[in-house]
């Protein structure tokens, strides 16, 4: 079997294309999470908490920017960005529920597979061997 043919094969397979629309889909999902964090949630969360809309600009300020007598920056600021990490934390924890709750609710949709019936002669040796078992 050739490299193509057998590429093929693997691709033809359903849970390749199954993973690929997944990962396609997730990556769609994620922007929309992501937008809904950035827009809308960490906002009104800055709002309440210290009156300004950006809750990914909270930080700690190790060393504050050094400027020269023009106003110029000499040396950056050093800080500890921690609301951009609260923001992001946020984004991967909504993205987990919502996923968590798909999933319960996919595998409580999905039926399981029924039992495949016992061969007929399979029954008839059973019957036989239970006739046996019973004999004096």
């Amino acid at each position: 079997m050739g490299m193509i043919s057998e590429f093929k094969e693997f691709i033809s397979r359903g849970n390749v294309v199954d993973l690929a629309v997944g990962v396609v889909i997730g990556a769609a999902f994620g922007k929309i999470v992501t937008a809904l964090v950035d827009g809308i949630v960490m906002p009104v969360i800055g709002f309440v908490t210290q009156g300004n809309a950006s809750v990914s600009d909270w930080r700690y300020v190790l060393r504050p920017a050094q400027l020269d007598s023009a106003g110029k920056e000499v040396a950056a600021e050093v800080a500890v960005r921690y609301g951009l990490f609260l923001q992001t934390v946020l984004d991967f924890l909504l993205i987990a529920l919502v996923i968590f709750l798909f999933l319960k609710a996919y595998n409580r949709v999905r039926k399981p597979a029924p039992a495949p019936a016992t061969p007929e002669d399979v029954l008839l040796l059973r019957e036989i061997r239970d006739a046996l078992k019973n004999k004096p």
